[in-house]
């Protein structure tokens, strides 16, 4: 591991590199994985991982999959869904194609996302923040007519 050190000490998941599971360079997964303690993926996963602590995706990390964790921190190349509990980092290099929702995101500069983003709300109410920005959306563009409208009845 002694290789990996740099990587683990920027990492604040695990502080002196101490995850209880870790899935190398080299491993090919397909499934459902789930981590009880921290972890770390350098290898490829492509399914459903459920981390119940801490995840780190590291730089040669290749993972199609949604996504289940408390602090989720992306600093290789993920296709899928996120959903973290505490907080989504996104670090140089990483790339994020899918959507994410946590209440707390941090993204560096240098890293790619494509998706949508939603904070604060819960998982299953994710659509609704959606809906109430597009209604935002249409209101700001009927309030001219409502003004005027206003207007001319003032002028009766």
């Amino acid at each position: 591991m002694s290789g990996q050190t740099g990587g683990a000490e920027r990492t604040s998941i695990g502080g002196s590199g101490s995850e209880s599971a870790m899935l190398g360079r080299g491993t090919r997964i397909s499934g459902k994985i789930t981590f009880e303690g921290k972890a770390r993926i350098d290898g490829q996963v492509e399914g459903e991982i459920v981390a119940a602590d801490a995840l780190d995706i590291g730089e040669s990390a290749l993972v199609n999959a949604q996504i289940t964790g408390t602090v989720i921190i992306v600093q290789g190349k993920v296709t899928g869904d996120l959903t973290a509990s505490k907080k989504l980092e996104i670090r140089a290099p990483g790339r994020l194609y899918g959507n994410v929702t946590t209440p707390s995101l941090v993204i560096e500069e240098g890293v790619v996302f494509e998706g949508h983003c939603s904070m604060g709300a819960k998982e299953g109410k994710a659509g609704d923040r959606v809906t109430l920005l597009a209604k935002e959306e249409g209101s700001a563009a009927t309030a001219p007519p409502v003004t005027r409208a206003a207007a001319a009845s003032d002028g009766k």
